[in-house]
């Protein structure tokens, strides 16, 4: 009888360390918002700048225990926009960003961001990912605040891109001499206003 209940008890322990480890892999895929998340751009070149923005796709975030644990966003580059300029060389603007001088959007119409980590960096948090432009992905980080709360999600933050490790050579004075006031700055930067909510609960391994 003893030995019955000794392999019972057994039994138990197992199924409870069962349970307990599949809580602890549980984890949230919350929905990207295409409609309230936003991407803004801005460029600096000598004699000024630009500014725009650029439609989310889609995309779903993470989360365990109110942690991003990754994410992967999709950017969809059709829909870049300049809003510093008006009629003719606004169309002009966006007509050149999309051709094969910059994101070659024809042939690449999507751009992706996936979050690897997300930690606490004093009152903010550090976000490390890979951006992948043109189909070249390289890492970037950046500060961001964010917050979870229940089932919803907000993070914001900017990060600084190098064009060039994109392939994206146009005016750049690294790759051209002589460009004077036409040349345009390597570095634009990317700021990221996203919101998530429920859509699923899901294992993750």
């Amino acid at each position: 009888m003893k030995k019955i209940s000794g392999l019972l008890g057994i039994a138990l322990v197992i199924v409870l360390v069962a349970v307990t480890g599949q809580k602890a892999v549980a984890q949230s895929a919350l929905k990207v918002d295409t409609k309230t998340s936003k991407v803004y751009w801005n460029a600096k070149k000598v004699t000024g700048e630009h500014s725009g923005l650029l439609s989310v796709a889609g995309g779903t975030v993470y989360v365990q225990d109110e942690k991003i644990t990754g994410a992967s966003i999709n950017l969809d580059m059709n829909t870049i926009d300049c809003t510093d300029l008006e009629g003719e060389w606004k169309d002009k603007l966006i007509g050149h960003l999309k051709s094969d001088d910059f994101f070659s959007v024809e042939k690449h119409p999507k751009a992706t961001f996936a979050i690897k980590s997300v930690t606490k960096d004093g009152a903010q948090h550090k976000v490390v990912g890979d951006l992948t432009i043109k189909g070249i992905k390289h890492e970037i980080s950046f500060p961001a605040e964010v917050k979870v709360e229940g089932d919803k999600l907000t993070a914001n933050g900017t990060a600084t891109v190098d064009r060039t490790k994109y392939d994206i050579r146009y005016g750049s004075g690294k790759f051209f001499e002589g460009l004077g006031d036409k040349m345009i700055y390597d570095t634009f930067d990317i700021r990221f206003e996203l919101v998530a909510s429920s859509s699923a609960e899901i294992s993750k391994p």
